[in-house]
């Protein structure tokens, strides 16, 4: 008899290319309706709600009503995990989809990974964290420092509050696009928000882009340069 977490079912629910389609598109960190999901995966919107119905019964996606509508975001911060890992191990083995046009190379500077900053930018926030000593390495874990939590304190960063939720502060993530790690985690989150609070980075509507101001850029490189 085997035991132990069965893959499986887990792999075969993101193996179909709806389903795989659906999960990227939430890999936005937006809250979706089934009609906008359709419309990702390429199929009907009656097939997209069976595939909605399967991922929610396994908790890899969550629903939210709001008045007769409902939204689906990924099912949490380890979901979004798994599939940016996914992401790297696709593109390391040469399993790309097309793209044309400066939008892919937008999504490699600098992009939303669920809930974090990924992309060149991503991967530069978490050198010059650790250049700094703001977060280090023990093993396979991320850990932020006393000093870190000061230096991001500073910046605005309510690390009480975080240190109160369940989500692990730091986490590494794998760049799927360089194949370097970033910063998930509540700190990566964070701090994502943080520079959006203070208008140094915006969304791309429509898109998982995240284009800097020319103001961003300069207080990101004086603040985060290592």
């Amino acid at each position: 008899m085997k035991e132990g977490p069965d893959i499986s079912r887990i792999a075969a629910l993101i193996g179909d290319p709806a389903r795989a389609n659906i999960l990227t598109a939430l890999m936005s960190g937006k809250a979706l309706t089934a009609t906008e999901l359709a419309s990702e995966a390429g199929v009907t919107v009656q097939t997209t709600s069976a595939h909605l119905a399967k991922l929610e019964a396994a908790e890899m996606i969550a629903c939210r009503k709001s008045g007769r509508h409902k939204y689906f975001t990924l099912g949490g911060d380890d979901v979004g995990h798994a599939l940016e890992a996914l992401m790297g191990l696709a593109a390391g083995a040469g399993h790309l989809r097309t793209r044309t046009g400066p939008k892919d190379e937008a999504l490699r500077e600098a992009r939303v990974c669920y809930n974090h900053l990924a992309g060149a930018k991503g991967i530069a926030l978490y050198q010059g964290l650790l250049g700094k000593g703001v977060v280090e390495e023990r093993g396979t874990d991320v850990v932020l420092t006393a000093e870190g939590a000061a230096f991001l304190t500073g910046f605005g960063v309510d690390v009480a509050g975080l240190r109160k939720s369940k989500t692990p502060l730091c986490r590494s993530c794998l760049d799927w696009s360089a194949r370097q790690t970033h910063l998930a985690g509540s700190v990566g989150r964070a701090l994502l928000s943080r520079m959006q609070e203070i208008g140094w980075a915006e969304r791309v509507e429509g898109t998982r882009v995240v284009r800097f101001s020319r103001a961003g850029e300069k207080g990101f490189a004086e603040m985060f340069g290592s």
